[in-house]
């Protein structure tokens, strides 16, 4: 497990005080209201509950849960695009009093950077609302639940040994049962021809466009030793060993990606791949002659440890990944930088803000290769950052030093 202090929760049920351990992967503190459901309780009050601050201990069907965590996302999403569509009309009304553009397109773009905040907020309030239907597992991780399903080994492999019982939300055994999924089925990587297998805690890479980008850039004269920075899953470091690299070391902080980019090098017998728990660059290396780096793209504070891979404080990763870069290049070596454009669209940060850090590192473009995003979110023009997902492009950014 990734939680570094043990927690427990308390509650009454049957006049009798009970405690578990707390459980919570999303970082949501233990609940302070604990009140016993079952199948008798309409998603309505349920809603109410939540929205009341309330937590919910399952007790009926196991099946039944999951439809109620259904209704109840109806219900806040609901809400939620009432909510939201009220913010563009107040916004369009704003630009209508004072003789600017009305279409919805105009004013969605004018206030995309705080429909973007928003939107954050109103996901997070989301997920503590989603998280507060929870489930009691004994030690071991087994459900007494009616029509159970046996949750074990992926809980196991999610959250690790336990035992003693647990309290957890519903969603966090969701995504423990949907992480064992894709260790069985994998992600196809059409591109490669092969599957990758992410674990729980890793972001799988269902958006995987960009691979293509790194099989059509050009290696570079040299390319014995290549640095994989923040590897993940590790399907970078699979693309540059299976490119011909002889050398590729690659890195993540988190312990988690480490197993699992040891497990997919493992499946396709990748020797030349050397792991190493590092923040950024490798210890006791050689200097390389690429350095590859798909970082976050998008300068936003996570909120949950799944959102490290997805969202970078005042873009820390990408800011420190390219100021140290020089140092770590061999001469005449490259820097392969996978990045998306969508916080440009966002408005979060300008092109010429990306350009001033490469400058101010030393770099210099030496080419750039782009596609457009297939993902099904970039074709939603009910989403409300429609025109900033639909405009999106992920670029492969070559870099080299001043000079070479």
């Amino acid at each position: 497990m990734l939680a570094t202090e043990i927690q427990y929760v308390q509650w009454h049920e049957n006049e009798t005080l009970r405690q578990a351990r707390w459980l919570s992967q999303s970082n949501h503190v233990p609940p302070a209201r604990i009140v016993v459901v079952d199948d008798k309780t309409t998603a309505d009050e349920a809603y109410r509950l939540a929205c009341a601050g309330t937590s919910m201990l399952w007790r009926g069907d196991f099946n039944n849960a999951r439809q109620l965590l259904q209704a109840l996302t109806r219900r806040i999403d609901r809400t939620n695009e009432r909510s939201e569509q009220r913010k563009i009309n107040k916004a369009a009304n704003k630009s209508a009093k004072s003789g600017k553009p009305t279409d919805e397109a105009s004013v969605t773009s004018k206030v995309i950077p705080n429909l973007f905040h928003q939107q954050r907020q109103t996901q997070s309030q989301r997920s503590r609302l989603l998280s507060r239907l929870l489930l009691e597992l004994d030690a071991g991780y087994v459900s007494q639940l009616r029509r159970a399903p046996d949750v074990s080994a992926a809980c196991t492999a999610a959250f690790g040994e336990l035992n003693e019982s647990c309290l957890l939300s519903f969603r966090d055994l969701q995504g423990a049962l949907g992480a064992a999924g894709w260790r069985v089925k994998g992600v196809a990587i059409e591109n490669l021809g092969l599957s990758i297998f992410p674990h729980y805690g890793v972001f799988a890479p269902t958006r995987h466009e960009y691979v293509q980008l790194l099989l059509d850039a050009p290696l570079p004269a040299v390319y014995d030793v290549a640095f994989d920075i923040g590897t993940g899953t590790g399907l970078l470091a699979i693309i540059l060993a299976q490119r011909g690299v002889k050398q590729v070391i690659a890195t993540d902080l988190n312990p988690r990606a480490l197993a699992c980019a040891s497990e997919n090098l493992a499946r396709l017998e990748l020797p030349a791949v050397q792991l190493q728990q590092a923040d950024l660059y490798p210890t006791d290396a050689p200097l390389a002659n690429l350095l590859v780096c798909n970082p976050p793209w998008l300068p936003a504070k996570p909120t949950s440890p799944l959102e490290f891979a997805v969202y970078d404080a005042n873009s820390t990763m990408l800011r420190g990944f390219l100021q140290s870069a020089k140092q770590h290049l061999a001469e005449h070596g490259e820097v392969w930088l996978i990045l998306s454009d969508l916080a440009e669209h966002l408005q979060l940060r300008s092109r010429d803000e990306l350009l001033s850090w490469f400058a101010n590192a030393g770099l210099e473009v030496k080419y750039r290769l782009d596609t457009q995003p297939k993902h099904g979110r970039s074709q939603d023009d009910t989403d409300p950052l429609f025109a900033a997902r639909n405009a999106e492009i992920t670029s492969l950014w070559c870099l080299v030093p001043f000079n070479t």
